[in-house]
């Protein structure tokens, strides 16, 4: 049994992860500080790929990273980089499919949080990168580390998008989705459901330790 696609799955998953945990989070905090009209548009904007068929997603990412697209053909000619059919490309795709989704869940922890808590910092002299990072942030812990491990299982099982950018190939660009998909199409019933079991397995943990979290912060 070739244990790349798992590890190409976990890499995957827990870089793209770290790209959008940190754009989730200052998203979320820019965005819920516009005025309504502009907050309006723009959370529609960043939660669309959430609703949209992740084969849509992938499609329009080929349309503007294909080497014969605007993005793709100017990044292929001056770096000699495809963002295409590589196991890096399943990042992009991944990252946008979970972005929604820390968006989301970051978004609601801090218009949830007490503002009072950062108006007597400010009282205080303290600075808002102050606020932000040692008031703000540890208040809005248990809603951050929740969309960051639901973020990492989504990434995980990431399939459509990941399909149409980054494609399947064996030793490079297979991922525990796309092989089991494969393995399922060539009558491999066998080894497809060893894999499923693995992805299941996966995901158990990842939703046990959300469990464990949630407790936790709740005792807190």
């Amino acid at each position: 049994m070739d244990l790349y696609p798992l590890w190409n799955s976990l890499r995957i998953a827990a870089v793209s992860t770290g790209i959008i945990f940190f754009l989730g989070i200052f998203s979320a905090y820019y965005v819920a500080r516009l005025p309504r009209a502009l907050k309006g548009f723009l959370d529609v904007l960043l939660t669309l790929p959430l609703v949209l068929p992740p084969t849509v997603v992938g499609y329009l990412l080929l349309r503007i990273l294909g080497p014969r697209r605007p993005i793709g053909a100017l990044v292929l000619e001056h770096f000699g980089l495809r963002l295409t059919m590589t196991w890096a490309s399943a990042i992009i795709a991944t990252s946008v499919v979970i972005f929604p989704l820390m968006y989301r869940t970051c978004r609601g922890a801090f218009e949830s949080f007490d503002e009072s808590l950062a108006a007597c910092g400010k009282t205080l002299g303290l600075s808002n990168s102050y606020i932000f990072w040692r008031i703000r942030m540890p208040g809005c812990r248990p809603g951050i580390l929740a969309g960051t491990v639901l973020s990492f299982a989504r990434a995980l099982g990431e399939y459509g998008a990941t399909s149409m950018i980054a494609g399947y190939t064996p030793g490079r660009t297979a991922t525990i989705s796309t092989t089991v998909y494969q393995l399922w199409r060539t009558n491999e019933d066998g080894l497809a459901f060893r894999w499923v079991l693995v992805n299941l397995g996966i995901s158990f943990v990842v939703l046990l330790a959300v469990n464990m979290l949630e407790k936790r912060e709740n005792r807190r």
